[in-house]
């Protein structure tokens, strides 16, 4: 009997031994393989996609820059894909930009503002890169990797007219614009021909530029002249040489509007409404297009009925409301009312605004003569 419990426990004991001695390569093995695992799962779930957009000028424009930055804000957020920001510091980094982007191997690069002869010959140049324009590129053809999106500015810019012409006191109104060009003049043509239907007896003082859209001080003196001149309300159409116009309104106690993002906040009481460009919305389909497989080259066109263009008070900004004279203040549901039958009709083709990237007799009254 003593020998055979001896012979159990001496069993036992050999045992354990060796279950201690298998026992640290067991838990060893099982956290490695746990690893692995893990490891493979965050690497499935990483986006292999990626895209970079390519500012004209550094962010911080409270305008289309911005607008656009949204928009890859957006996409990182809701699609598989790592989208990054490379800010430049005007046209002559813009080249560099682009061939940077795709020497670093982005998938999508996007363009904003950029130069059509060059952005276009870069595109050709890199055939299995995909580019974009979110803020229009002006030419006849595309290549066929590469697309532009027009946003139909002179839709909302005549909305801003209509604002300006049924508002006004002196009946002289103003536009500082970036530069003088057919894209920039969508905006210029349709403000004119908005305020000619609301005010036919109004004057329009135009300024341009010469493309110059980060000089806050020269859009301040520059809106300083036509407010000098009669004009009591400015359209500002200058990235953020604009805010020198807003700064100039609310120097003057006179009035202004915004352009590409929300900017009533900017200078509240002095800045009527914004003309709304959703860039943020442009950039966000052409990196759709690309993650769901789909990019395709070529121009896109959205406008009032799409929700790419429009006034914030769309966006339900009551800042002007909230914060502006009384005497002005009631001049809103009229200028509101204008603004929605227009609408309806521009939208339901009943109405035709002049563009300037397309001119057709409608735009005969507000093209200069040569």
């Amino acid at each position: 009997m003593k020998k055979r419990m001896l012979l159990v426990l001496t069993v036992l004991l050999i045992g354990s031994l060796l279950i201690t001695a298998c026992g640290p390569a067991a838990t060893e093995e099982a956290p490695a393989e746990e690893a692995v695992a893990v490891e493979e799962e965050v690497a499935a779930e990483e986006p292999v996609l990626t895209c970079a957009l390519i500012t004209p000028n550094p962010l911080g424009d409270r305008s289309f820059i911005d607008s656009s930055a949204r928009g890859i804000e957006r996409a990182n957020a809701e699609l598989p894909v790592k989208c990054d920001i490379i800010e430049t510091n005007g046209v002559s980094e813009h080249e560099s930009a682009l061939r940077g982007a795709v020497a670093e191997g982005y998938g999508l690069v996007l363009g904003l503002a950029m130069d059509a002869e060059m952005f276009m010959g870069v595109a050709q140049e890199f055939p299995d890169v995909f580019f974009s324009s979110p803020s229009e590129v002006w030419a006849e053809t595309l290549p066929e990797n590469m697309s532009s999106y027009l946003v139909e500015v002179h839709e909302g810019s005549f909305l801003i007219g209509l604002i300006a012409g049924s508002m006004t006191d002196t009946k002289i109104v103003g536009a500082v614009v970036g530069g003088d060009s057919p894209g920039m003049n969508q905006f210029t043509y349709g403000y004119e021909q908005g305020v000619a239907e609301a005010c036919p007896d109004c004057e329009v003082l135009v300024s341009y530029l010469s493309f110059d859209f980060a000089n806050p001080t020269l859009g301040l003196e520059t809106a300083l002249g036509q407010y000098d001149q009669g004009a009591d309300i400015v359209y500002q159409v200058a990235g953020r040489s604009g805010e020198g116009v807003l700064e100039a309104a609310a120097q003057r106690g006179l009035y202004a509007f915004g352009v590409d993002s929300n900017q009533d906040d900017i200078q509240p009481g002095s800045i009527i409404t914004s003309m709304i460009k959703r860039v943020d919305m442009a950039t966000y389909d052409a990196i759709q297009q690309y993650v769901d497989g789909t990019f395709a080259g070529g121009f896109f066109a959205f406008g009032l009925g799409d929700g790419f263009a429009g006034v914030s008070w769309d966006e339900g900004s009551t800042t002007f409301a909230d914060n502006g004279p009384a005497e002005m203040v009631a001049k809103l549901p009229a200028a509101q009312s204008l603004v929605d039958d227009y609408r309806a009709k521009i939208v339901s083709g009943a109405y035709e605004v002049c563009d300037s990237l397309a001119p057709t007799a409608v735009c005969d009254p507000y093209i200069p003569a040569e």
